[in-house]
């Protein structure tokens, strides 16, 4: 299995999603930067050197480690007609033995919000952890006040669970998250009672 790790790579009607690598330095540099004001509300505070080559070096080397652990799998989103990067997309914090779960998170550039994107890379991703990975439970959290990723996320089979307080320190600040989770097989919601 860790062969198979290693080579991820999910198509979808209009994305390719792949691990990072250090070929993308520029476009990711250009995609973050145009769309600082768009994300920085949404993201832990940015490190002086956020956008610098050594961090987007080391996170290329972080990627790479966490797919051949099986303990994350990040994404960049490459838009297929035009190769151009839309954003990221990574299963992180995956939970073998009893759990079987992992946490999604994700991130778009500004100009390319709102277009079926990020849904596209969820869905792929969710089918992915569920019928590769054999993960059980995909949970997702943000600000309460995120309308579109609260909606996003719903519309991707995601059902709302409850709000974790001072959950992430967001823009500097502990903030609360709602908390969502979809699961392989989900039953919340549905009965038996009247079927005879």
């Amino acid at each position: 299995m860790l062969s198979s790790r290693r080579k991820i790579r999910l198509e979808t009607e209009r994305l390719t999603l792949r691990p990072p690598m250090h070929a993308d330095f520029r476009a990711w540099t250009a995609l973050r930067q145009e769309s600082s004001d768009f994300l920085i509300p949404w993201e832990p505070t940015w490190a002086g050197d956020h956008l610098s080559r050594k961090a987007f070096t080391n996170r290329v080397y972080w990627a790479q480690r966490s797919i051949a652990n099986g303990t994350a799998m990040p994404l960049f989103m490459i838009r297929r007609s035009d190769d151009v990067l839309l954003g990221a997309i990574t299963l992180d914090n995956i939970r073998r033995g009893p759990a079987q779960a992992g946490t999604a998170g994700y991130w778009i550039g500004g100009r390319h919000a709102r277009q079926g994107y990020m849904r596209e890379a969820i869905e792929a991703v969710v089918h992915h952890a569920f019928s590769i990975l054999d993960l059980s439970r995909i949970e997702a959290g943000c600000l309460p006040e995120n309308d579109a990723s609260r909606r996003l996320l719903e519309k991707c089979g995601f059902k709302y669970e409850g709000v974790a307080q001072s959950y992430l320190q967001i823009n500097g600040r502990w903030r609360n998250h709602v908390l969502y989770a979809n699961l392989r097989g989900d039953r919340r919601g549905k009965t038996d009672v009247g079927r005879g």
